[in-house]
């Protein structure tokens, strides 16, 4: 099947990258968002996302007039939806942004068109939500149009490579659906493109991140077993992952992003009589950031009045995204226990949050009776402990990340603690998941 225009709905960390890798493939496209403030930043050649090269391929693609940004969908022969998916508060699927992008495509459908919905969802949302919507316009999807699901699987800071290189799945409502699916990504996708339905392409999506988080909630307890027997996680996860069948993930603080702290909910969400175990998982990550801030009070003793440098706002090291992030609900929890939260992230500086934004790690150091290590950006690996312990009140350092040398900061005239490393004694009381 031939394709000479698309149209993208959403422009968000998938949708901007997808959107400018098929206008520099040659075939003209419309990128949409309904945010008027990011069709604004787009249209002056700016972004409002941050992803290495994705500034050089959108400016490509604008250059070479088959990028244009506008806020409404036009006619086009594939419309692809990569709208987000957030959850509710009682942790169901927030679908409304997928049923307005498709309300919104309704009206320009013709025969022959490709609809492809890429935003992760639970399963049987292309058929129970998207495809009604669809043939309300009185074409019938399979027999008039073609419909299909391919979830988007790559990893913040390597998008532009992966969305390339990796393999693509494609699940049509028919087969004409997938194989049109696979004629439209062939344009770019190296990696294999592999055919099914359009369901087991949602659910192989949530079962690929909830395989990633169901293993870190296995770490995340292994290092508050760890803590409470005096065991080096860190030491103990890299000696067990020696044995070729095993390979256990990193703990932390949390886990956050778009997809791992989400996904998972969507399929206890379709069947919870069984899923208890995916649902335990989600219960212990979402516990950990109060377990961390337990470990600083176990630390730092009362934490009312005290002033803490949080270094690392976004959900992971080297990106800009702050969705779902640990952090951001860490410093929340620090702010009702009454600390003054002084935070800096060299990548998403203007985060609105409880406490002051500090321009710099020096900065969020002044006067501060601890530093807390939260995301290990390339930024904040490796600061000069020598100078900054001029600066804080007490000197005291909590890695979260195991990204600091203890030697470095030890010299530096800091105790030094690292979460996990079961230097600390007994670790504090978990909350009940």
């Amino acid at each position: 099947m031939k394709f000479s225009n698309i149209c993208v709905l959403g422009l968000g960390y998938i949708g901007l990258p997808t959107a400018g890798t098929f206008a520099t493939c040659g075939i003209k496209v419309i990128g949409v968002d309904v945010n008027p403030k990011v069709v604004d930043i787009l249209k002056n050649g700016d972004l409002h996302i941050q992803e290495p090269g994705l500034r050089t391929i959108v400016q490509a693609a604008f250059q070479s007039g088959n990028l244009s940004i506008q806020p409404k969908p036009a006619e086009a022969d594939a419309f692809i939806i990569a709208v987000p998916t957030p959850i509710h508060p009682d942790k169901t699927a927030d679908l409304s942004y997928v049923k307005s992008a498709a309300e919104s495509i309704r009206p320009l459908l013709r025969r022959g068109n490709l609809v492809v919905l890429e935003s992760t969802s639970p399963p049987r949302t292309t058929q129970d939500v998207v495809r009604p919507i669809l043939e309300q316009s009185g074409l019938k999807a399979g027999k008039d149009f073609l419909l299909a699901y391919s979830p988007e699987r790559v990893l913040p800071g390597q998008i532009l490579r992966e969305l390339i290189e990796n393999a693509r799945v494609i699940g049509g409502i028919d087969r004409a659906s997938a194989e049109a699916g696979r004629d439209l990504y062939g344009m770019f996708v190296r990696g294999e493109i592999v055919l099914t339905d359009e369901t087991t392409a949602e659910t192989v999506k949530l079962m690929e991140n909830t395989y990633r988080d169901v293993n870190i909630a296995l770490a995340n307890e292994l290092l508050r077993l760890a803590e409470r027997y005096g065991v080096d996680v860190w030491e103990a996860i890299e000696i067990a992952n020696r044995h070729p069948r095993v390979e256990i993930l990193r703990p932390g603080p949390g886990v956050g992003g778009h997809c791992i702290s989400v996904d998972p909910w969507f399929l206890v969400e379709a069947d919870p009589d069984h899923t208890p175990l995916i649902r335990t998982a989600r219960e212990v990550n979402d516990s950990q950031p109060e377990y961390a801030v337990r470990y600083a009070e176990k630390i730092l003793g009362a934490l009312s009045g005290k002033k803490i440098a949080v270094l690392g706002l976004t959900y992971k090291a080297d990106v800009d995204d702050i969705r779902e992030s640990p952090s951001l609900e860490i410093v929340r929890l620090l702010d009702r226990r009454g600390v003054k939260v002084a935070a800096f992230d060299p990548l998403a500086p203007a985060v609105p949050l409880p406490g002051e934004r500090s321009r710099s790690l020096e900065e969020a150091a002044e006067k501060a009776d601890a530093l807390l290590l939260l995301v290990g950006h390339r930024e904040l690996r490796n600061p000069a402990p020598e100078i900054l312990r001029r600066r804080v009140k007490t000197p005291v350092a909590i890695d979260y990340t195991h990204a600091w040398d203890r030697a470095q900061w030890e010299a530096g005239g800091f105790e030094f603690h690292q979460f996990g490393d079961g230097g600390g004694g007994r670790a504090p009381d978990a909350p009940s998941p």
